[in-house]
């Protein structure tokens, strides 16, 4: 018989606590699993926080009267399969000369790239204060919309669209610009 923190509910809350407390209990054990699998510890952490997404997405279907760690290990043995298969069509294509070829390509494209960062640089400095704020914010210094939200009053919503505005103004900007510009 299963105990009683292990028993089904219906509630949502008490699910997601049984689930910690089982993942919570396991984890370690699931990442020596996993890291068993891969070449790297932070591959295998990956790996890990992966599983745990998939854990808890099929969490409905986990027998309490059974082991947590072996159910979870199978999760994380697909995981690493993955993880893997993706790793050899990537290695595939980079043996193919893919790396070759991009490293070609970005060399041929490196001048247009400054001409457009410089066009850029020039249409941030031609935007309000608070327009250019709120995108070097989220760009740059890679703040939230939730917490730009918080702090400018706005909701997510309305921050998400102020930044698509300010975008869309500068990709026209960079792009007259580019017009302007003799070839």
């Amino acid at each position: 018989m299963p105990a009683d923190s292990d028993r089904p509910s219906n509630d949502p809350s008490a699910a997601q606590q049984r689930f910690l407390s089982l993942f919570l209990r396991s984890e370690r054990e699931i990442f020596r699993y996993v890291a068993a699998l891969v070449p790297h510890v932070a591959d295998a952490e990956d790996i890990v926080q992966q599983t745990a997404v998939a854990l808890w997405e099929k969490f409905d279907a986990y027998d309490p009267a059974r082991p947590f760690t072996p159910w979870a290990c199978r999760f994380a043995l697909n995981k690493a399969r993955q993880w893997v298969e993706r790793r050899q069509r990537w290695q595939a294509l980079l043996d193919q000369g893919l790396a070759e070829e991009l490293a070609l390509r970005r060399q041929e494209l490196q001048p247009e790239f400054e001409r457009r960062f410089r066009r850029l640089d020039d249409c941030l400095g031609k935007l309000p204060s608070a327009q250019r704020s709120l995108i070097e914010a989220y760009y740059y210094e890679r703040i939230g919309a939730e917490s730009l939200a918080e702090r400018s009053g706005r909701t997510v919503a309305a921050t998400y669209k102020m930044i698509e505005r300010i975008r869309h103004a500068l990709r026209h900007c960079v792009e007259g610009q580019s017009e302007a510009e003799p070839a």
